[in-house]
């Protein structure tokens, strides 16, 4: 097992990692919308895309790319937002197995997304 730490993607807060790559995958933890910097979109089309721009940072560190992503769940803090997350969702990602789960987010978070990433 190994950790995962991408420059480009915010860095763990809490005592958990980016990414950990384990037996042929690669398990990203759930990604917020928000940049490396801290700044957080207003708008659930903006966190979707910040979200997974993020996981695309964590990939990329491992030579990854979206087309590696098996399965992905997404956490939104209002079900009404799932077609505008939808419609940047799938600009992104073409059709890996998925979850959508209506949750209390933290803070303004509208959008959480997690993902796993095969290295076949």
């Amino acid at each position: 097992m190994k950790t995962v730490l991408s420059e480009n993607a915010p860095k763990p807060v809490g005592p958990y990692s980016q990414a950990v790559k384990a037996n042929g995958f690669l398990f990203i933890s759930g990604q917020l919308g928000m940049d490396k910097n801290g700044n957080v979109k207003e708008t659930i089309e903006g966190q979707t895309e910040q979200a997974l721009e993020n996981i695309k940072a964590i990939l990329s560190k491992e030579n990854l790319d979206l087309d590696n992503v098996v399965k992905v769940t997404i956490f939104l803090n209002d079900m009404e937002n799932f077609g505008k997350m939808n419609s940047v969702y799938e600009k992104y990602l073409k059709a890996p197995a998925r979850a959508c789960f209506g949750v209390n987010l933290i803070k303004n978070f509208k959008i959480e997304i997690e993902a796993t990433a095969s290295y076949e």
